[in-house]
């Protein structure tokens, strides 16, 4: 989603948003190698929950940078869990779960007015064996809860899966192209297909963010959900 993606070559699939989109500005405060935790510990989810207002809406959108172990803390991985579990390095720090990072970063955002958009994580490379397969990763649940504990004002996009059917549609020669560095960082126009996919989801799943989407559901490739 970040501006740059991971570095030369790449992109950030928030940078292709805004050509979707109609009679709204989009703002992408994105960070590259963030988590849930580094994010929210970096108070970057309370400067947005400061600043938004009724009508505004912010798509949450992590997974990439949230898992490994904390028996070698890096700052970004969170505890493990679907609730309020803690865990504590060796150092001391006091960590929390992925759900938790993003329903206190949700609500607070939903109590200044605006509504908030839960997207499953994008997958790595799903064709990089010659054969594309997809098996959605445990932040893709963990969405799920923090959209059912952040309430009405929340909305969950499954992200992950319609990318993941796009590339099975498109072939592991045509995906193989938009990973130049690596198995997670996209090329600009890979960027834009999986740009297309939040979109595709965000309309077929009749979210209220599809005001401001000027796409017709038929005219994004893939299929409904």
């Amino acid at each position: 989603m970040a501006i740059g993606g991971g570095g030369a070559e790449t992109q950030g699939w928030g940078v292709y948003l805004p050509y979707s989109l109609e009679n709204i500005t989009l703002v992408n405060d994105a960070i590259a190698g963030r988590s849930a935790r580094s994010y929210y510990n970096e108070s970057r989810f309370t400067k947005i929950a400061g600043v938004v207002a009724p009508g505004d809406y912010v798509i949450i959108e992590f997974g990439h940078n949230d898992g490994g172990s904390l028996s070698k803390d890096n700052g970004r991985s969170d505890c493990g869990g679907s609730g309020s579990e803690t865990c504590t390095t060796a150092d001391g720090v006091v960590v929390q779960t992925y759900v938790t990072y993003l329903t206190d970063a949700a609500k607070a955002i939903i109590a200044n007015g605006a509504k908030v958009i839960i997207s499953s994580p994008t997958p790595d490379n799903t064709c990089e064996s010659g054969t594309c397969s997809y098996t959605p990763s445990k932040f893709t649940g963990y969405c799920k809860i923090v959209v059912q504990n952040a309430g009405d004002m929340a909305s969950f996009v499954d992200h992950g899966k319609y990318v993941a059917n796009e590339f099975a549609k498109l072939g592991a020669d045509v995906v193989k192209g938009y990973y130049p560095k690596d198995h997670t960082h996209t090329s600009p126009i890979g960027a834009d297909v999986v740009a297309a996919q939040f979109v595709k989801g965000v309309l077929c799943a009749n979210d209220s963010f599809a005001t401001y989407v000027k796409n017709t559901t038929e005219s994004i490739d893939g299929k409904c959900l």
